[in-house]
């Protein structure tokens, strides 16, 4: 055998074990003390995907001034982080104050089961090629008594209001 072809070998056998491995990576997602509730939910589904797709998340709360007098605000919210993402999710590095940041890690638990897909993924992914159509019965169907309920339920509201 000669060389050329053996370095031509053993880089083929290189970048197939390249490709084999997985790169985990790490997301990170920042909340604060004073989080709104809509808010929360939102970093909590982001969080939710990307533990989905096999990433690791660090979960970060910053605080700012005064908040440093009250950390047991920061684990309440991480609490609520692990209860909503416990079942998919498991607690890598435990809530520990760094400075100014409290910080978790979480992974994705491999012996949970998949989630169900959501019904609004569902909705999302159309069924069939064709467009929806509409009937011509459902377009509009109010009849003149219930345009003048609306009407005078709209006048009262108005002078309540006054």
């Amino acid at each position: 055998m000669d060389y050329g072809k053996f370095r031509y070998e053993e880089a083929q056998r290189l970048k197939e074990s390249r490709k084999k491995t997985v790169q985990i990576t790490m997301k990170e997602v920042k909340f604060k003390p004073k989080i709104a509730k809509g808010d929360f939910d939102t970093k909590v589904r982001h969080m939710l995907e990307f533990l989905d797709e096999g990433h690791k998340v660090k979960v970060t709360l910053q605080f700012r001034g005064r908040e440093m007098a009250h950390p047991e605000l920061g684990t309440k919210i991480l609490d609520a982080v692990i209860e909503q993402l416990g079942q998919i999710a498991k607690v890598d590095t435990s809530a520990r104050l760094e400075g100014r940041n409290m910080t978790m890690v979480l992974s994705p638990d491999k012996k949970a089961a998949k989630r169900p897909v959501s019904a609004k993924q569902a909705e999302a992914k159309p069924q069939s090629s064709k467009p929806p159509t509409i009937s011509n019965t459902s377009l509009n169907t109010t009849t003149e008594t219930e345009n003048q309920n609306a009407e005078d339920e709209n006048i009262q509201d108005s002078k309540e209001a006054i």
